[in-house]
């Protein structure tokens, strides 16, 4: 049996980690707002209420436009390198890139999407590995995340001829149980 203080307190970081990217979001998109009223409001006569937000959008697309050229990926590359060079913030990078599926030159967090079968359908699971099992033979570690918060799940080894590899990356199946299914799912 759980505390009450044990389920307030998961129940509040995961509402936290589930909000955080969406409050994060807003909170940047309202900063720069506030801050482009506050210095252009009184020096420019065209600063209109929303500003902010098409500068950021413009902002965005400028980032994608540069690293889609080769000048961009090149540069993209070296100030990649540098930030996984930092003390503190590159482990901290360095981690959530692996996470994510974005790191294609270091061994993946997760090796492979699959299909891990359930009563009545199919849930998407995360090789994270292979562990011997109860009978001593070599089964996959699968992570089997919830979703719309995929930090909380389950972790079951599973043997490997029970799986069926789905033709995913890892960041996409991610970016599926975030938007519930919103988002397809495909290669």
């Amino acid at each position: 049996m759980h505390t009450p203080t044990r389920h307030v307190t998961r129940c509040l970081i995961g509402g936290i980690v589930a909000l955080l990217p969406i409050g994060g979001t807003v909170l940047g998109v309202a900063y720069l707002e506030s801050l482009l009223s506050e210095s252009w409001r009184s020096e420019v006569s065209w600063y209109f209420p929303g500003l902010g937000l098409i500068l950021a959008i413009a902002v965005i697309y400028v980032v994608g436009l540069f690293v889609t050229t080769f000048l961009g990926r090149w540069l993209w590359r070296r100030a990649d390198l540098l930030l996984e060079k930092l003390p503190i913030l590159g482990s901290l990078y360095q981690s959530l890139k692996e996470v994510l599926g974005y790191d294609s030159k270091r061994d993946r967090f997760f090796e492979s999407v699959v299909a891990v079968a359930v009563d009545d359908g199919f849930e998407i699971g995360l090789v994270t590995g292979t562990a011997p099992g109860p009978n001593g033979e070599e089964h996959a570690v699968v992570f089997v995340p919830s979703s719309p918060n995929p930090t909380n799940g389950r972790l079951i080894l599973l043997p490997k001829d029970s799986l069926k590899k789905l033709d995913l990356r890892a960041a996409d199946a991610l970016r599926g149980l975030v938007s519930m299914g919103k988002t397809p799912l495909k290669s």
